[in-house]
């Protein structure tokens, strides 16, 4: 009996599809059925050739090398983490696996089951074009992994070749990238570091945009000059024998913020023994709805704002564990609805989940534009839990998905209704100008609050009546100092990436919304928390506490690189929303790699002829230089008695001194190529460490800055080695 071969992305994917069809016989990396033989990558198990690949010569850096623009781009089997001169052992085992499971006699054809996006679409097609596949391609195309849908989507399979414009959008980014990184970073590199004691610039298309939007920020704060306002409050008591009271604002044509104190303490002196009378009285019954469901960067936003430590990288990753076990949707999605071809599907998700909530009795499926709208969905739908229920959860997959399930739950649940009251309120005297205004709030129905756990704040007002007489009880005049803005954090920079720096009416307006599906952005919801994560690893930002702030050298690029196109929102914009009209079909691979060309053949010429990047160095000269500081991007160098940063005379004290006794506790020493691989990846392990009981162990040290007192310490974690 024939049979098909399914490339699932990940061992735990296509454990998901075995179980779905049935198969049960496991082979060594792949499990077989009656009907399909289910195999797997590892992500990309493939990578685009190095330079020095196509050309020895291209193994040093030479200017003179540059621009390198292959004739041809060729794939090979990806590099060994730790030897990046070798293939990684594991890919190559892998990729010979499928080639012999391709080649079976009883294999008609090849199913790709990687995820459904341009990612996912490049990771199977690099397989099929490596190998050179022949036999019939389909493909396998999925919201999640639950049986059911497994099921469904085996029997409305697609041609592969359908799949063209998504490929050539996936690799057409892919050769971006590479172009630009390969070219850039490489002269950047080599054009600057003797000046400015640079070890390596990393140059990409959304990193460089990214950090001018921190960076934009920062100088606002910078220029940022503090100023006071004043507001006049006034306190008036009812008439009645059984005395309330209420406050008002003052108002003079709609303002209440005023630069004159004396002003308004005049106008307060003035307000002694007056009476008032409520001009008018307004109740307005208001209807307060449940914020969308989750895209991609809206749960990485809730969440790192939420719990201290996330980052959007780690959100991205848990999501995407839940995801793979079955438990939510496809997470990297920009949509914030749901396609109405779902319906089903959605409410059998609900009546599950229902059934578990102690809100059962008030949550009732409807359809609404608001939850299920196809034209605002763009390839995958909003992120929602399936119906599949975890029998356990980690600390960490608890948040996420509690996230997803309770906005999930919140759509179906009853609007909030509050009531809100306006006062008019006029003291009679013609040397007092203006008017004060009562505002009160009373939530009338709790609705969807429930389940977000939203506090509405109430401010109840006393039962007063249109032309009803006060009197004055008292005024006082309140200063406001003006506050500078505040810092990006992870979840203000995801916004502004994907929106691409544009400011819209409401946080979810209609305009915000086709203007994200569109493509018009920074990134894409895969890959904006991986930017984040290079812009600290690259050492142009730090964080302090949940702030994100431009290092010395991210100032000095956004200020001095001399291509100016990679910095700028607008161009990079473009170039995304080019390659999302490329999976639309509006635009062509071929009219987009010969743009790409031109930039990168201009951007290297710029750099080369430029003059003007970077400062003085704060490095002595013939200083070794073993890496960049994680507190302001200077170049960190090795001193007789530690290796520390070379802006100290800035400030900047940032130190691991060489017979540092916390390390030197386990049996262990500050070398040179331990602080290498700290600044590189802001851990280093150790084999071999002495406890103080003499008994040996394993562990990551990690040297952190404490926030409240400023200085860096020492933590370490345990590495369990299976012994």
């Amino acid at each position: 009996m024939s049979k098909k071969l399914i490339i699932a992305e990940k061992p735990s994917v296509a454990k998901n599809i075995a179980e779905a069809v049935g198969a049960k016989r496991r082979g060594n990396g792949y499990i077989e059925g009656e009907e399909y033989i289910i195999t797997w990558a590892f992500g990309h198990l493939l990578q685009l050739y190095d330079a020095k690949d196509y050309d020895p010569a291209m193994k040093n850096w030479r200017l003179e090398n540059f621009p390198f623009i292959p004739g041809e781009y060729k794939y090979k089997i990806k590099s060994d983490s730790k030897d990046k001169s070798k293939p990684d052992a594991g890919a190559q085992n892998q990729i010979e696996l499928i080639k012999r499971l391709i080649a079976r006699d009883d294999v008609e054809g090849v199913i790709s089951a990687t995820d459904d996006d341009r990612e996912g679409q490049v990771i199977s097609d690099e397989i099929l074009m490596y190998l050179d596949v022949h036999k019939k391609t389909e493909r396998l195309l999925l919201n999640e992994w639950t049986a059911d849908e497994v099921k469904k989507g085996l029997n409305n399979l697609r041609l592969n070749s359908e799949m063209q414009s998504l490929q050539d959008a996936g690799i057409g980014r892919q050769l971006a990238d590479w172009l630009i990184g390969i070219n850039l970073t490489s002269v950047a590199t080599v054009k600057y570091r003797n000046d400015n004691n640079i070890k390596v610039l990393n140059i990409g298309r959304v990193l460089l945009p990214t950090l001018k939007i921190i960076y934009d920020r920062d100088k606002e704060i910078e220029k940022f000059k503090s100023s006071k306002y004043y507001k006049l409050l006034a306190q008036f008591e009812t008439q009645t024998e059984v005395k309330a009271v209420l406050e008002g604002l003052y108002y003079e044509e709609e303002n209440e913020k005023f630069d004159e104190k004396a002003y308004l303490e005049g106008l307060c002196e003035k307000l002694a023994g007056k009476e008032a009378i409520i001009e008018s009285k307004k109740v307005e019954k208001k209807k307060d709805y449940p914020p969308f469901l989750f895209n991609l960067s809206n749960l990485q936003g809730v969440v790192t704002s939420k719990y201290k430590g996330w980052t959007s990288d780690k959100v991205l990753k848990v999501a995407q564990s839940l995801y793979e076990k079955k438990f939510i949707t496809y997470p990297r999605t920009a949509s914030i609805a749901l396609d109405e071809s779902i319906l089903d599907k959605t409410r059998k998700a609900l009546e599950t989940h229902r059934k578990l909530s102690p809100f059962a009795e008030e949550i009732k499926f409807h359809t609404s534009k608001r939850v299920f709208d196809s034209k605002k969905v763009e390839s995958h739908s909003a992120i929602i839990p399936t119906y599949v229920i975890p029998k356990s959860l980690s600390a960490d997959e608890k948040i996420v998905y509690e996230a997803i399930r309770n906005r999930f739950l919140a759509q179906f649940m009853p609007v909030a209704q509050s009531e809100e009251t306006t006062l008019e309120i006029k003291v009679q005297s013609e040397e007092i100008p203006g008017i004060f205004i009562a505002k009160g709030k009373v939530l009338l129905v709790e609705g969807w609050k429930k389940v977000e756990k939203v506090e509405t704040k109430e401010n109840i007002l006393p039962q007063v009546q249109e032309k009803q007489v006060l009197d004055v009880k008292s005024g006082n005049v309140s200063e406001v100092v003006r506050k500078p803005p505040k810092p990006h954090t992870e979840k203000t920079l995801l916004r502004v990436m994907e929106t691409c720096g544009k400011k819209f009416e409401g946080e979810d307006s209609e305009e915000m919304m086709m203007s994200i599906l569109s493509g018009f952005s920074i990134g894409t919801p895969a890959t904006r928390a991986e930017t984040i994560k290079k812009l600290k690893d690259a050492g142009y930002i730090k964080t302090k506490g949940k702030s994100l702030v431009c290092t010395e050298l991210g100032r000095m690029m956004v200020e001095t690189f001399p291509v100016k196109e990679l910095i700028d929102l607008e161009y990079t914009g473009r170039l995304e929303k080019t390659l999302s009209d490329i999976e639309k079909k509006k635009y062509t691979k071929a009219d987009f790699m010969q743009l790409i060309t031109d930039f990168v053949k201009k951007s290297v010429e710029d750099i080369k002829n430029d003059g003007k990047f970077g400062a003085r160095s704060t490095v002595p000269e013939g200083a070794n230089v073993v890496g960049i500081c994680p507190e302001c991007g200077s170049p960190v160098v090795e001193s007789e008695k530690a290796f520390g940063c070379s802006n100290w005379r800035n400030g900047c004290k940032y130190t691991i001194w060489k017979n540092d006794r916390y390390i030197q506790s386990f049996g262990k020493k500050v070398s040179e190529q331990m602080v290498k691989i700290l600044l590189e990846g802001g851990r280093v392990g150790f084999h071999g460490c002495v406890s103080k009981n003499g008994n040996k162990f394993s562990a990551y040290f990690y040297y952190k800055k404490d926030e409240n007192t400023g200085r860096y310490n020492w933590s370490m974690e345990f590495i369990d080695t299976g012994r």
